[in-house]
């Protein structure tokens, strides 16, 4: 039996990484999921891994119209949702002061990942409401607590922290928990280099030397964020609302 036989879930940015890693997981578990990304074709191969139990949904998140389009295809192929997981996000993707950012870098960081998980909560909490039941978990960092990141990341992610608090006080009577969760330096696309265009060697290196603050001295798997999602998803978790959960090897506390 699964942790979430009977459970449908929402994963935002669920093509690669945190995202993909825990649509998979969830499935695994018994869910049936929507899977929400704007790369379709990588959508498309996580779709195909699922099967029968997953449908897709392209689109950026930190629309209305596509956080409609997201619950309205889990309540129509599915009956309804029971969990949300936000967790679309990118990073601030240069390493010098970072006070002076651009506006547009600002914005666009801001948007995809602190508003996308207002929209898209906005538009799925009714739902679960009227199930009389649900959980939410967000995909917060570590740069809410410490100086990693960039300035723009982290004010996105510690408004989605204090977001969270917030939100999950005012659900916490009508049976819909909002919880989120902190990654350290974790193995994935966006902490690696990938995304930047690094070659296999530059990666490597990149993650060692961030393995070297970390008093595990190793990095974080995806398979750990999706283990602390799933955890915070389930019914483990219904007596635990408005909480944020740092899973970072020890990095905030070094």
């Amino acid at each position: 039996m699964g942790r979430l036989d009977g459970k449908v879930a929402i994963v935002t940015g669920a093509a690669s990484g945190f995202g993909r890693t825990t649509a998979l997981r969830f499935a695994h578990e018994g869910a049936q999921v929507v899977v929400v990304d704007l790369d379709e074709a990588r959508g498309q191969d996580v779709i195909a891994e699922i099967g029968d139990a997953a449908r897709l949904v392209i689109g950026d998140v930190s629309t209305s119209d596509v956080a409609n389009e997201a619950v309205g295809a889990a309540r129509d192929a599915f009956g309804g949702l029971d969990v949300l997981v936000n967790n679309a996000g990118i990073v601030q993707d240069d390493d010098r002061n970072t006070w002076d950012t651009s506006e547009e870098m600002w914005d666009r960081v801001l948007r995809v990942n602190l508003r996308s998980i207002y929209v898209c909560s906005k538009v799925a909490i009714p739902e679960m409401i009227g199930a009389r039941g649900g959980s939410i978990v967000n995909i917060a960092s570590i740069a809410a607590s410490v100086c990693v990141g960039g300035a723009a990341y982290a004010a996105a992610k510690g408004g989605i922290v204090s977001y969270t608090r917030h939100v999950g006080r005012e659900l916490a009577n009508k049976g819909v928990r909002m919880n989120c969760v902190s990654p350290g330096f974790m193995r994935s696309p966006m902490t690696t280099g990938e995304r930047l265009g690094l070659d296999e060697d530059a990666q490597e290196e990149r993650l060692a030397q961030f393995a070297r603050h970390v008093p595990m001295k190793r990095m974080g798997a995806m398979d750990d964020i999706s283990d602390a999602v799933l955890f915070l998803a389930s019914d483990e978790a219904s007596y635990i609302t408005g909480q944020e959960l740092i899973v970072d090897g020890g990095y905030v506390v070094r």
